[in-house]
């Protein structure tokens, strides 16, 4: 027998005796502490008959971690891959090597979650402060926080925050523009329904007569990347005493006038598309800004700077007092209000790039759109002319 055949099959038991406890004496000490003879006495003691089973997992025989391994690359090659196209806020991006090898495959870094005592994690605290910087430099908006889930639910965070200024007035409507992605757009009725807040979709005619309502949601640039100049419908909201949010591109924001400078009070979006991959799931670092106006209504954490007693500079969570493991039911938010890994890579990726770099990647992206865009009417004038497209009938 040779030594790799005795190593698969001792693996399995040296795999549970490495990776799974307690031993059998640290299992004893607990039961004397506890009062029971067995782990079988304690179980029924503890877990109600009703919710046990009485059989035993029928489980396959045990594998070596190899052979697990083995299966598993076996099934991800039958994968295949293809560019995604999704759009609407989810787009492919390059993860520098850098940020990937010292971040996103760092278990000092992809562990971190909420942190409880954030103070003695000043890496990471300062990883957000950078993260927040950022954003607010962007948006042109002077505070934000240290991320939400995604821009969908962003968006309807902005909603609850215009609705919590209103309180009182009477207004009950918040006013979504149709260039928002439909993504947000679903997320924001979704959320509005259980609060009694009506929400009313409309296009950018209708902007100037929505006085009544507590908010107004923007997209800028528009779900199908048109750029919009809503400097005028901003003022005239805002003479109404109309809170606007912009729901927006970090990228883009590196070439065009940020929402700050054209009025809006509060600026939302996803900050997926710097250096985060698309696979994590879904739920992306999303960004919130905001006026002063709003500090004590922002959902989420605010890392600040400040100093220690001997004058040093040290970070500190200045304001979660709105989070739901702080405040319970008075939280502002009750949903998940961070995502620490994804902001940290946002903010790793600005570092890595600098001003020029993203202003770089941006022109690029934009003449890509171009080049598409002209290929796309080329396509269109020559089946004007007659000329079908492949494949067309």
């Amino acid at each position: 027998m040779g030594a790799s055949e005795v190593d698969l099959k001792t693996e399995p038991a040296q795999f549970v005796a490495r990776h799974i406890g307690p031993r059998e004496r640290e299992i004893a000490d607990m039961l004397a502490q506890v009062g029971y003879e067995s782990l079988e006495a304690l179980v029924n003691a503890v877990v109600p008959a009703d919710i046990r089973r009485s059989a035993p997992l029928v489980l396959p025989a045990a594998r070596s971690e190899y052979e697990v391994l083995d299966d598993m690359r076996g099934i991800a090659k039958r994968n295949r891959l293809q560019h995604s196209m999704i759009g609407m806020g989810y787009y492919g991006c390059h993860t520098p090597s850098v940020t990937l090898r010292t971040v996103l495959e760092n278990p000092a870094w992809y562990t971190a979650y909420t942190p409880y005592q954030a103070e003695i994690s000043q890496g990471r605290l300062e990883a957000l402060f950078n993260f927040q910087t950022l954003v607010a430099e962007l948006t042109a908006l002077p505070i934000a926080n240290a991320s939400l889930l995604d821009e969908a639910t962003a968006a309807a965070e902005a909603m609850a925050m215009c609705y919590r200024s209103a309180a009182g007035e009477g207004r009950q409507t918040f006013v979504v523009s149709r260039h928002c992605h439909p993504q947000t757009i679903a997320v924001v009725k979704t959320r509005a329904a259980p609060l009694g807040i009506g929400v009313a979709v409309v296009g950018d005619d209708e902007l100037s007569g929505v006085e009544n309502a507590f908010g107004v949601l923007l997209q800028y640039p528009a779900t199908t990347g048109d750029l919009i100049d809503y400097r005028d419908v901003i003022a005239h909201l805002r003479s109404s005493d109309v809170p606007v949010a912009v729901a927006t591109d970090l990228l883009a924001l590196t070439l065009i006038e940020p929402p700050g400078r054209l009025g809006a009070q509060i600026a939302v979006g996803s900050s997926q598309r710097f250096g985060m991959p698309i696979g994590c799931g879904g739920p992306h670092a999303a960004f919130m800004a905001a006026a002063d106006e709003f500090k004590r209504t922002m959902p989420g954490r605010i890392v600040g700077a400040s100093s220690d007693s001997e004058g040093r500079q040290a970070y500190r969570l200045a304001l979660q007092t709105r989070e739901q493991h702080i405040r319970r039911e008075r939280a502002t938010s009750n949903i998940c209000t961070a995502q620490v890994l994804p902001a940290i890579v946002a903010g790793l990726y600005a570092v890595y790039h600098g001003r020029e770099g993203l202003e770089g990647i941006a022109a690029a992206v934009h003449a890509r759109a171009c080049a598409l865009a002209a290929g796309d009417r080329r396509h269109r004038r020559g089946a004007g002319e007659g000329h079908q497209p492949p494949g067309a009938r």
